[in-house]
């Protein structure tokens, strides 16, 4: 059974939240920059008239020095000083009271999204290759940073390990990245991720050692999930908190390859096993109000739900999942809500978010489907019963762009997306049918209720 970690993040604010402060900022400013003016020129003992000429030829009340008050009148609560004809205004100032009000209109929110696969195929390394013999990942991320950085958490699927190079740096079949991935994932802007995939252990245990001592010497602010190097950790829940809301989030896999754990590291990577799931699961709903699972599952290149993923919908559900983000097929899945009437359950479920970014040497049809991906886009808030719910959710659809040559490869917003661009993507070499037109069909087709008309 899991024990609890809270990790209490407060780095990233919703769009709202910041253009709310920005403007009540902006205005408070405004307010004590018009003040301080008119009070200096008071403390210098200077003549007012010429201040007083600047605005339209009205009258300024002068400041009493001890009370900041035009003399001769008071300041009523609610009022202040504006410095043109217009006198006095009255301007809301937040009581109590209506402080309360204000948090009934905006309830504790949260915006979560999460992006599937981080797929390191030899050419998306070499695309990040410098000349000194490191890495640079920042342009796989630089077109949708914004939308990543938006959100209050951030979750990904790195999909290969993180050895580095002293393991050598390679792609398929046994993947293996350098560091720097880990450092582009950061400052793209993500919070938790998820290294509980069938690569886990393509390098072995070392490749899994490194891989930790990475994130915990360089970035220990990120929450990583899937892989451990103790009982303690394994039996460590992860649990954000903000606004007083508690989300956990558990990552398995349905297993390594053929590979097996390390006789000495029996609880190295969280696998898909019913019991230890139910367990996590039934853990977290004593210390979290919501619960994400994010599971490693499917069948490769399938744009349907396989029965393995159906019969792990239905554990999830019955053990107190709230939200599920899949990932593993490689191409995009259905997005569905999952509910036991009888129970009382609901469960949104997105089957698979496909690639992130890959390159893979695969060719013929169906290869395009694997440059399409989607990033999973949920709001969470506190109802007036006290339960974290849903209260909207989509998915924006993605498309993983390729060329050859330094920083060709990139991720778009399939709104972003160009037919020029398109006509240059490089996996039209391997699949003449990739195009701009294409990648749109396909988005309808698997999520037809999520893209509308």
């Amino acid at each position: 059974m899991k024990q609890v970690h809270e990790k209490r993040v407060h780095r990233k604010q919703t769009y709202w939240k910041r253009r709310i402060c920005l403007i009540l900022g902006m205005g408070l400013i405004v307010f004590i920059l018009a003040g301080c003016g008119l009070c200096s020129q008071q403390h210098r003992g200077e003549s007012s008239h010429a201040l007083k000429e600047g605005f339209s030829g009205e009258t300024i009340p002068t400041y009493d020095a001890q009370n900041q008050a035009p003399s001769g009148q008071g300041v009523q609560d609610g009022q202040t000083l504006t410095p043109s004809g217009q006198g006095t205004q009255d301007v809301q100032t937040a009581s109590p009271s209506e402080s309360e009000n204000e948090k009934e209109k905006f309830p504790a929110s949260i915006s979560l999204i999460m992006v599937g696969d981080i797929l390191l195929h030899d050419r998306v390394e070499e695309s990040a290759l410098r000349s000194d013999g490191s890495y640079d990942f920042t342009a796989v991320f630089a077109n949708v940073r914004e939308e990543i950085q938006a959100a209050d958490l951030s979750l990904v699927n790195q999909e290969v390990i993180i050895g580095g190079t002293e393991l050598g740096i390679s792609g398929y079949p046994a993947f293996n990245a350098p560091y720097e991935i880990g450092d582009a994932l950061v400052d793209a802007g993500f919070d938790v991720v998820c290294h509980s995939t069938n690569h886990a252990l393509d390098k072995g245990k070392k490749g899994l050692l490194n891989c930790l001592s990475f994130w915990r010497e360089n970035h220990p602010e990120i929450a990583m999930l899937g892989i451990h190097d103790s009982q303690e950790s394994q039996d460590t829940i992860y649990v954000y908190e903000q606004d007083g809301i508690k989300i956990a989030v558990l990552n398995y896999t349905y297993g390594t390859n053929g590979i097996a754990l390390p006789q000495d590291m029996p609880f190295a990577v969280d696998l898909l096993d019913k019991e230890r799931v139910a367990a996590d699961l039934q853990e977290a709903e004593k210390i979290a109000d919501f619960t994400v699972v994010c599971p490693h599952w499917g069948t490769e290149y399938a744009l349907g739900v396989s029965a393995a993923q159906k019969e792990w919908t239905q554990i999830f559900l019955k053990n107190g999942a709230d939200l599920v983000l899949g990932t593993h097929p490689h191409v995009i899945e259905p997005i569905e809500w999952v509910k036991d009437e009888e129970q009382g359950l609901e469960m949104l479920v997105y089957y698979s978010l496909g690639n992130f970014v890959n390159w893979t040497s695969g060719t013929g049809e169906g290869v395009s489907n694997r440059m399409v991906g989607g990033m999973a886009q949920v709001t969470l808030e506190r109802a007036e019963d006290g339960k974290v719910h849903i209260t909207d959710y989509g998915v924006m659809p993605l498309v993983c762009h390729v060329e050859q040559g330094m920083d060709g490869v990139t991720v778009y917003a399939l709104s972003d997306y160009t037919e020029e661009l398109a006509e240059r993507n490089a996996i039209i070499q391997q699949d003449a049918a990739f195009s701009l037109e294409y990648c749109r069909e396909l988005c309808h087709k698997v999520w037809e209720r999520e893209m509308g008309d």
